[in-house]
């Protein structure tokens, strides 16, 4: 593992925080995948094209039953395909910023792998945007900035904390909150208003195991595509070249099982 992560390292540090997606590629959007080896497989062997990106939203590791095996899998593919594979930073990817429980995959490392580790998943970047309107990344939007903005995020600010923990709620009265475990909750107007000061007609995004597929008139979609938490078939999403895009309906869902 410290082999590889060392060697993608450069790679991550060149991309900066924002990817931008490019505009020929069908793009393609893969939820939580914790551990979850196979999912990794069946999405690798489906879109790993040349005429494709795949962007994985965050949390590669624990809850599942191979986080080292869907780590490694997903770093060398990186490391392989550099400009086709894309790891955004979740919150299991950020020991080293924010503890957190579970955290069986980080629990087993010894400090010096940890460590290692940690350095080279500090460079993730948080979010990729796709000149359609449609932005993914991890959990919810940061506030106060315009897409340029995401590369002066401070890792352990507010806006790192929306991105990589925040939560969604159709109430319009949760801003700001703590929800479950702490984890920042934000309402419609909250999503209204940061998804246009960032130009996002859509949000792609994964972490929330208890939120609906679809929030805010469709703009919001909420993807899994790990078994670990039992909320229904792991799922992808992807952005076809050419397709005008006006809620997250307009992606196509594709069912790995």
């Amino acid at each position: 593992m410290s082999d590889i992560a060392s060697a993608v390292a450069p790679y991550l540090s060149a991309d900066g925080r924002l990817i931008r997606l490019p505009q020929h590629r069908t793009i393609v959007f893969v939820g939580d995948t914790h551990g979850d080896l196979d999912a990794t497989e069946r999405v690798l062997s489906r879109h790993l094209r040349p005429d494709r990106t795949i962007v994985f939203l965050g949390d590669a590791v624990d809850r599942g039953p191979d986080s080292v095996g869907n780590l490694k899998l997903i770093l060398k593919a990186k490391l392989d395909h550099p400009t086709s594979i894309h790891l955004l930073m979740g919150n299991h990817e950020a020991w080293a910023v924010a503890r957190f429980s579970p955290a069986d995959f980080w629990s087993s490392l010894d400090s010096e792998a940890s460590s290692n580790l940690a350095g080279t998943l500090r460079q993730l970047p948080y979010a990729a945007w796709h000149p359609t309107g449609v932005l993914g990344l991890h959990g919810a939007l940061p506030d106060g900035i315009e897409l340029s903005g995401f590369e002066s995020i401070e890792l352990g600010s507010e806006r790192w904390r929306s991105i990589t923990w925040g939560d969604w709620s159709e109430q319009a009265s949760v801003e700001g909150r703590p929800g479950v475990c702490g984890r920042p909750l934000f309402g419609r107007r909250e999503f209204i208003a940061r998804s246009a000061r960032l130009g996002a007609t859509v949000l792609v995004r994964s972490h929330q195991p208890t939120a609906p597929t679809y929030l805010f008139d469709d703009r919001c979609l909420t993807l899994f595509t790990t078994n670990a938490y039992g909320v229904g078939p792991r799922s992808i999403a992807l952005l076809r070249p050419g397709r005008t895009i006006r809620t997250a309906r307009d992606l196509e869902i594709e069912v790995i099982d």
